[in-house]
């Protein structure tokens, strides 16, 4: 009981102090739904970790009253690399392990970084950034489109484009994607969106549930145990508290069509939720969960030849029932 007092009042300290500072920022409505997001900058940007991709952070989004996300994260550190909120998407790193020590690799949304030594990769390493590219970011009542203009002396160089924009009359937010390589290399790697939901701030427990076009199943911690595959759902068996494990490296059921990237998020206390779908198929499907989020991790993969032009998009419908 103690430990949940005291990791409450982190939360609350947490939380007390993000609200102080101001942090670069933009408001969008469509009369349906409010959002705030944060904006790319690297010397006063909320996320300046070199895990996601740096836009399309979301602290708030609003609809009839619910709210869909917040800080999940006790901890913060605007380089700690999951200090960050919202629908948020990491590109899997381009030659990372072609790389020596000391060499540099590119990660998409974020820059060209430096590896120090021979370890495999890993997301919770700080990379140093070597250069960090240009972004740029048009601001309208109900989108905000990001740019990241990078040009890497080893080949690689592109023209990302995201756009967050609201439908108009619609309780939707699309993510709109572009990514022209303008290198010399291909690029061909993976991406996907972490999803750290938060509806109403309700812990996870046995009101959160997970709801997908395909019987699924999984193995991984706290499958089984904390958390149950039954037919098309994935609930919980109870709360998750600090201290549990609830992680499965690949959800299993859905086939080649992007049908399948079609994923309900709900909280049947409050009954609200969100319907998240994608126009490619899922290449891998990862789940995860702690005390404060449910997070399944669409995969997909994308490419691009050197002049070609790849596009893709995310729809999130937010919905009461």
């Amino acid at each position: 009981m103690k430990r949940i007092t005291l990791l409450f009042a982190l939360i609350c300290l947490a939380i007390s102090a993000f609200r102080v500072i101001e942090f670069p920022q933009a408001e969008i409505s469509n009369g349906v739904i409010n959002a705030k997001l944060f904006l790319p900058d690297s010397a006063n940007g909320y996320y300046r970790g070199v895990r996601f991709d740096w836009a399309g952070q979301v602290p708030s989004l609003e609809y009839k009253g619910h709210s869909y996300f917040g800080q999940w994260n006790s901890t913060y550190d605007p380089k700690l690399h999951d200090a960050i909120m919202g629908p948020v998407e990491e590109f899997v790193a381009l030659d990372f392990d072609k790389a020596k020590a000391g060499e540099t690799f590119v990660k998409i949304g974020v820059g060209v970084l430096v590896k120090p030594d021979d370890k495999k990769y890993s997301f919770a390493t700080n990379y140093e950034i070597k250069d960090g590219g240009k972004w740029t970011v048009d601001k309208k009542k109900d989108q905000v489109t990001f740019t990241h203009t990078l040009k890497d002396p080893t080949g690689y160089g592109y023209v990302y484009t995201k756009t967050l924009k609201l439908v108009k009359g619609k309780p939707e937010l699309v993510l709109e994607h572009s990514l022209k390589n303008t290198g010399s290399k291909d690029i061909a790697t993976s991406t996907y969106n972490h999803n750290f939901f938060m509806i109403d701030k309700e812990p996870t427990n046995e009101n959160i549930r997970i709801v997908f076009p395909f019987t699924v199943s999984g193995e991984g911690a706290g499958f089984g145990t904390i958390i149950n595959a039954k037919e098309k759902t994935l609930t919980y068996a109870r709360p998750v508290v600090p201290g549990d494990q609830v992680f499965s490296s690949g959800l299993k059921g859905f086939g080649p069509n992007a049908k399948d990237y079609d994923i309900r998020i709900e909280n049947i206390k409050t009954s609200a939720g969100v319907r998240i779908t994608g126009d490619r198929p899922l290449e891998k499907l990862v789940y995860w969960a702690n005390s404060t989020t449910s997070c399944p991790e669409p995969y997909i993969h994308i490419s691009a030849k050197p002049g070609q032009e790849t596009k893709w998009n995310v729809n999130y419908e937010f919905y009461t029932f």
